[in-house]
């Protein structure tokens, strides 16, 4: 077997087809790369000679206020960061929770399933800056004589919309591992508790992994918002450069700041979606 391995080479169609292969993938990069200059020069054309171009230019796109603004907005995405990092631990421990308590069953179960079903159903169809408002200035009148960092108030509004989103899509992926699963879980003697820790919620992880990163990095965005609630994170810090400055080159410091941040997930969530498909199809190619 071992002689016949190294002896072993691919045959003159074997080497004709890969050739062929090769000279496809090319030819695609090349015409890619083509119509993606084409189209970059004719829509930079049609920017740059817009009659407005240099006010634009001038008021989005100054780089001396770009360079003036970028260390105090810098410093607010600190603040951002530090509220995504809680958020998104915060986030994982509450809507697992809920999906849980939203998959038991049996009637002595029921009030736990209707508080978890009236959770999502509220903090879904609420909007995330309606959320924001409600505890940023509701939670401190309950006790106006203590005083609630609004960078806690911030993470606990974000907590509450987004558990409710992940909650249903673990919920989906729970109920999309067959029954059979847990029956013969449960055959097996595990545990209601176990079955759940053990086997489904591991399959149902692996099914809803891109939804989830969605999720995330749909959160990484909105913890901007926190700055309605007078925290000087990024967005604030933009906003008080553009004030003193009138010039709204700061707002877009900050949006590219926040599109660094979220690029990582967003292309790690690229290819955890390819790598499944690619999974699913067996290497087939669609």
């Amino acid at each position: 077997m071992d002689r016949a391995a190294e002896t072993w080479a691919p045959s003159e169609l074997e080497l004709e087809r890969r050739l062929s292969r090769k000279r496809a993938s090319r030819r695609s990069v090349l015409v890619a790369l083509a119509s993606t200059v084409v189209f970059a020069g004719v829509a930079g054309w049609l920017v740059l000679s817009s009659p407005g171009w240099a006010d634009v230019q001038q008021s989005f796109f100054n780089p001396e206020i770009a360079r003036d603004s970028f260390p105090k907005i810098l410093e607010g995405l600190w603040l951002n960061i530090r509220v995504l990092f809680f958020a998104t631990i915060a986030v994982a421990v509450v809507a697992t929770l809920l999906a849980v308590m939203r998959s038991l069953r049996g009637p002595v179960w029921f009030p736990l399933r209707a508080l978890a079903t009236g959770y999502t159903d509220l903090f879904r169809g609420l909007p995330v800056l309606i959320v924001l408002y409600l505890v940023g200035f509701g939670i401190p009148a309950l006790n106006p004589e203590s005083r609630i960092s609004v960078a806690v108030l911030g993470t606990i509004a974000i907590t509450l919309c987004y558990s409710a989103y992940v909650a249903e899509v673990l919920r989906a992926g729970m109920e999309a591992v067959h029954p059979s699963q847990r029956i013969a879980a449960r055959s097996l003697g595990l545990s209601h508790a176990k079955t759940l820790r053990l086997v489904v919620i591991p399959q149902a992880l692996r099914k809803v992994v891109p939804a989830l990163m969605n999720d995330f990095v749909s959160m990484q965005k909105d913890v901007g918002l926190i700055s309605v609630l007078g925290a000087v994170d990024a967005v604030r810090a933009a906003q008080i450069a553009t004030a003193s400055t009138y010039n709204f080159t700061p707002y877009v410091v900050a949006g590219l700041l926040f599109v660094l941040m979220s690029f990582p997930m967003i292309r790690l969530t690229d290819h955890v979606s390819a790598r499944m498909a690619k999974r699913e199809q067996i290497g087939g190619t669609v």
